[in-house]
Parts: structure tokens; sequence; C-alpha cells
């Protein structure tokens, strides 16, 4: 199975788990039905934008549409994670992409305190990615590899270079923004205990 009919199956799962049809989907994330049930058979490639609006709709983390639940007592996907999407025939591992950003999950932990998602990035130069808000009490930090990013709430960026981290509120909106070269660098999101993988 590829990416696109992994998604689907897990956001059809998740949209019957909360007893929702398609049209309240749709109208919860702003999502057209007929993107819904394209992405929903496999028939459609899935953005990070549209991702992140059916999981925040559905109250999930954004892992919960690209992994399976790890079985009671087991952890999620392990550092590589080439089990989330497959590794492809050169070895490395798909993304997820939005307008600047291209997301690979490497790690999914959840506890009782919160779910917390870590993804590689990146995010392409010259380029904005402007997020909605995720499900309340979620929150963000990105350890930046290489290039200078400049991250956050519209009102309250930081710009975060090699080596350094930022953090920042992630239930507002907020934005991901390269000025100049490429940035790569390690995404954690954590959501609160409410946000589980159903």
């Amino acid at each position: 199975m590829g990416l696109n009919e992994d998604v689907g199956r897990r956001l059809r799962a998740l949209r019957h788990q909360q007893d929702l049809s398609l049209s309240e989907l749709s109208r919860r994330s702003r999502v057209g039905k007929g993107t819904l049930s394209e992405l929903e058979s496999g028939r459609r490639n899935p953005t990070l934008e549209t991702l992140y609006a059916l999981a925040t709709a559905l109250g999930r983390p954004l892992s919960a549409l690209l992994s399976d639940p790890a079985p009671k007592g087991r952890p999620g996907p392990g550092p590589g994670a080439g089990a989330v999407f497959g590794a492809g025939p050169d070895g490395s591992l798909p993304g997820v992409s939005g307008s600047a950003v291209t997301a690979v999950l490497l790690e999914r932990h959840e506890d009782a305190a919160a779910v917390t998602d870590v993804f590689r990035v990146t995010i392409r130069a010259g380029a904005t990615q402007e997020s909605e808000a995720h499900v309340p009490g979620t929150g963000e930090s990105l350890m930046v590899l290489a290039g200078t990013a400049v991250v956050g709430p519209p009102h309250d960026t930081r710009t975060v270079g090699p080596g350094a981290s930022a953090q920042w509120r992630a239930d507002v909106p907020h934005i991901y923004r390269a000025p100049e070269a490429d940035v790569h660098g390690i995404l954690f999101v954590r959501y609160p205990t409410a946000a589980r993988s159903g």
C-alpha cells in the first residue's frame, strides 16, 4: 500500500470512530467534500496543510494519519521510521509536503501526559508556510541543523540558526519561513493527552 492509500485508510477509520459523515468532517476541517472523498479512497495526494486541517478537526495528532498505532505496551515507529511510510527504492524516506515545508515522521511517543510527534523537516528557501492552529494545548519546537528559520506566531516570530532551537505555541496560527537558504531541522510537536491516536 502506498502513502495515499495508507492515509486514506486511517482517515476513514478515524472519521468512522467519531461517527462523522463526510459532510460533517468537511465542514469542521474546511476541506471540500470531494477532496475528502478522494483522500479517503487514496486517489488524491495529501498536502501537509490538508492533513493538519483534518487531524485538527478530528482532535488528533498528525501522526494518527501518518502511522498506525503501536500495539499496547510497544513504542511507536522507531528512529529512521522506515516502517511509517516505507523507504523508497533508493532507501530514502518519502515525506508529506506543504507550500514550504516537507516533513517526514521519525518518531511518535505517547504517554499519560501527551503525544509527541518528531519530524525531520525541510523548509524551502524563500518560502513561507502558514499553519492553522492545532488542537488546544499543542506546542512545537524546532532544532535547526542547517540554515536560518523564522518560526512561530506571526506577531511573535523567532529567528533560529544552526545548532539552536526555538519553541512556540501551536494552538494559534504560526509560520515557518526560510528567508535565505533551505532550512533542515528536527520538529517536535507535542499534543495534550486529549489528542489520542484512537
